[in-house]
């Protein structure tokens, strides 16, 4: 699917998803129902990014991806997604997104990391 998010093939993109499809963004709480707000969701992202896939693993009927999506002038974001396929569709995500280092660690932390 991240290639044809990438294309902008909205399409191809929209093929790969089941008609009941739930995403859940975690971190800002929204869930998008259907492949068409999902698609929409996509379409509508502001320009100017590029997903730069870091890894994918799948096992059964679950894929797991960590992607980093350069934004020009915005930054740079980090996703980790959690993707349940059926019948070759997929039915249900789960996707965490953050900006590397945007959250202050606290001190009691600093003497075990570098």
């Amino acid at each position: 699917m991240l290639d044809r998010v990438q294309a902008r093939d909205w399409g191809a993109m929209a093929a790969l998803l089941g008609a009941d499809l739930v995403v859940e963004w975690v971190v800002s709480g929204e869930t998008f129902r259907g492949p068409d707000n999902f698609v929409a969701v996509q379409r509508q992202y502001p320009e100017g990014w590029n997903i730069d896939v870091l890894s994918v693993l799948s096992e059964g009927s679950t894929a797991v991806s960590e992607i980093e999506v350069p934004q020009q002038g915005v930054g740079v974001f980090r996703g980790v997604s959690f993707w349940r396929v059926q019948d070759g569709l997929i039915v249900e995500g789960r996707e965490y997104w953050s900006s590397p280092a945007s959250e202050e660690p606290p001190a009691w932390r600093a003497q075990y990391s570098s």
